[in-house]
């Protein structure tokens, strides 16, 4: 499938109603951008899942698990910002 979208003047573009609902994005969710290239890839993250993974491997709480997810969005904000 491809769908064209334009770019608004802060950089957003709106994911098609037919995209978000065939993916189950819901507003509120948190996609991860991967670059390829000159490609971008968009993936959905199951934050709940994330955070189980990471907190059977370093014993952490689920909320000292949820502050780091918020920290390295922070992180991948930033490196966004200055491409």
């Amino acid at each position: 499938m491809s769908i064209t979208v334009r770019v608004g003047k802060r950089g957003t573009i709106v994911i098609p109603k037919k995209v978000r609902e065939k993916l189950g994005i819901k507003d509120g969710d948190i996609l991860t951008l991967h670059m390829e290239g000159n490609r971008i890839i968009i993936e959905t993250m199951d934050l709940w899942n994330e955070l189980r993974k990471r907190g059977r491997c370093l014993k952490m709480s689920a909320e000292e698990l949820e502050r780091e997810l918020d920290e390295e969005d922070v992180v991948w904000t930033r490196k966004l910002e200055k491409l």
